[in-house]
């Protein structure tokens, strides 16, 4: 069956005139994202086990400003950022910063683990769940991270890779804002 090639023309003009109307859209809306509805409120709660078998909470770091990144094995921007992640919780871990990695891909926990011993990870890793990543507006792109307060409110989010000046700036501005309170355990 022989295709006529003007059809294949048209499909990909009309096709391209959709992702450039999508894409535009989106920029004039002014949100940074399908989370920018977290922003302001506070993140969403979740129970999720840490790799060494440990059932984590959010609320467990209420009172630290948080990091939390959704990740996976396979995402390369992911390799790139988790040396920062590694940096930045040295220099401001006894500030309070605790970053939170939750993983999101298929790949089985301990080669989770393996990823995370390779990549040097001094920060909890969380196995994902997808009801996990609803909570967090469906975590459509990798990476997705999330800056939460002291009081537990998000306070920005950010998609794919960003500078680690950006990331560091939005660091900052978590461990600035929300009261400080004791950690619940």
């Amino acid at each position: 069956m022989k295709r006529n090639p003007l059809i294949i023309v048209f499909v990909a003009v009309i096709v391209a005139v959709m992702l450039y109307a999508g894409l535009h859209l989106a920029r004039r809306s002014g949100t940074s994202g399908p989370t920018a509805g977290l922003k302001g409120q506070l993140a969403p709660d979740f129970e999720l086990k840490s790799l060494d078998g440990k059932t984590v909470h959010l609320t467990d770091y209420r009172g630290k400003a948080v990091l939390l990144n959704f990740w996976a094995t396979w995402c390369e921007p992911c390799k790139i950022e988790m040396p920062w992640f590694v940096e930045l919780q040295k220099q401001y871990g006894p500030e309070g910063l605790q970053i939170v990695g939750v993983a999101m891909d298929d790949a089985a926990e301990q080669d989770i683990a393996k990823f995370a011993k390779e990549m040097g990870v001094n920060y909890t890793v969380l196995i994902g769940k997808e009801a996990v990543g609803q909570a967090y507006g469906g975590v459509q792109f990798l990476p997705e991270t999330f800056f939460i307060d002291r009081s537990g409110k998000v306070i920005d989010s950010v998609f794919g890779l960003k500078s680690r000046s950006e990331i560091e700036g939005n660091v900052k501005r978590a461990l600035g804002q929300g009261q400080q309170v004791q950690a619940q355990k």
